[in-house]
């Protein structure tokens, strides 16, 4: 772990060393929250980019204002996801709008980049995250896990070691909607029932941008009734 870590500052130092500013791509995961605990030391100006599917859910907001007491020489951004632009454009739980841009990362970080001034990017990811980001990431290793700017610290790092880095730490662990390894926001049964039982307040802002998306839960409920009165 120590050794881990050591790694990891080995590449924030090499970045720090041609900028004393950075941006970081952040989830308010595990991931970025470790992230952002490894970097918040070494730069003069931090800027947090949370991209949100839907705008102003108070659970989440209750993290942003945690982050930002624990982490005040941040500044805090938040901008639509660039995911929403195929959800949108495809009518996903809304009515179709074929006028959407559809956007991909690189459109976000540019548009990131520009606004701030700032190039250099930290992200989250880890090759344990799965096969396609093992391979992207063993692409960067000869580059000190930068590619065109964008910087990856926790590259080698597996679920166990962000675990026990946060452990050390004393961070919280962030919400998780599901036991999945992914547990960010999204149209899942698990997400839905995680929300519906313990923040209906935001369950009803999803459904007020994304009407259709009641038939998650309805088409659920509904199955387990008919299995229940089956099994009588």
């Amino acid at each position: 772990m120590m050794s881990k870590t050591s790694s990891s500052s080995d590449i924030i130092d090499s970045i720090r060393q041609k900028s004393d500013s950075c941006l970081l791509l952040c989830s308010l995961g595990k991931d970025s929250l470790v992230t952002l605990d490894l970097i918040y030391p070494k730069f003069d100006r931090i800027v947090c980019v949370f991209m949100y599917f839907v705008k102003g859910l108070d659970h989440v907001e209750r993290w942003v204002k945690w982050v930002k007491s624990k982490y005040p020489k941040i500044e805090f951004v938040e901008i639509p996801h660039w995911n929403l632009t195929y959800i949108l454009r495809s009518g996903l739980y809304c009515v179709p709008n074929p006028k959407v841009k559809l956007l991909k990362l690189a459109d976000i970080v540019k548009s990131i980049r520009l606004q701030t001034g700032i190039y250099y990017t930290f992200l989250g990811m880890k090759k344990a995250d799965g096969m396609n980001r093992n391979l992207m990431l063993k692409g960067y290793e000869s580059q000190c896990y930068e590619n065109n700017g964008l910087v990856y610290p926790l590259a080698e790092w597996n679920q166990k070691d962000v675990l026990s880095y946060m452990r050390q730490k004393n961070l919280p662990r962030p919400i998780r909607y599901s036991l999945k390894a992914s547990s960010g926001i999204g149209f899942n049964i698990d997400c839905m029932l995680w929300l519906g039982n313990n923040v209906p307040q935001d369950l009803d802002k999803i459904y007020k941008v994304f009407p259709m998306s009641e038939r998650i839960l309805w088409n659920y409920h509904n199955n387990n009734n008919n299995n229940n009165n089956n099994n009588k």
